[in-house]
């Protein structure tokens, strides 16, 4: 079973770039500057920020559906990232180097599984859940801190 692997839409995002601290902190957003890396990893593009680079910090809801599983939990996006991330068959260096916690969701946005995984070893368990009917699709979060990672669709 073939997937997708998909960054965040950056247009909600593009209106945040460039705004002072202040008027990112009246939106409840905050600026950071990347210390290390890996450590910050950006939403939009799936990648690791190279130290220097600036992220935006700021919740996002990454399961609107309206079910009991409904979330959203604090996301890091490059400031200036102008490109989502659209690959298939391949797992991001940044979820691959990571323990990802990946949830199946059904169409109605109800969670049908969950596992903890290997970053680098998610392939086959992406394509045997996708290869299951109930599965509309997934959601992979950094496990560590819970953190959504990516969107996982068929292909």
């Amino acid at each position: 079973m073939s997937f997708r692997v998909l960054g965040l839409d950056l247009a909600p995002f593009i209106p945040l770039y460039g705004l002072s601290d202040a008027e990112l902190s009246a939106r409840g957003v905050r600026r950071v500057i990347a210390d290390a890396s890996p450590g910050y990893p950006d939403r939009i593009e799936v990648r690791d920020l190279a130290i220097g680079e600036t992220a935006l910090l700021l919740n996002y809801t990454h399961q609107p559906a309206d079910t009991a599983y409904r979330a959203s939990h604090a996301i890091f996006v490059r400031e200036g990232a102008l490109e989502a991330l659209d690959v298939v068959d391949t797992i991001p260096p940044a979820i691959a180097a990571r323990p990802i916690s990946l949830r199946a969701f059904d169409a109605a946005g109800e969670m049908v599984n969950g596992e903890l995984c290997d970053g680098a070893r998610l392939a086959p368990l992406i394509e045997a859940w996708l290869a299951r009917e109930a599965v509309a699709y997934l959601h992979a979060h950094y496990a560590r801190r819970g953190c959504y990672a990516a969107r996982i669709e068929r292909a």
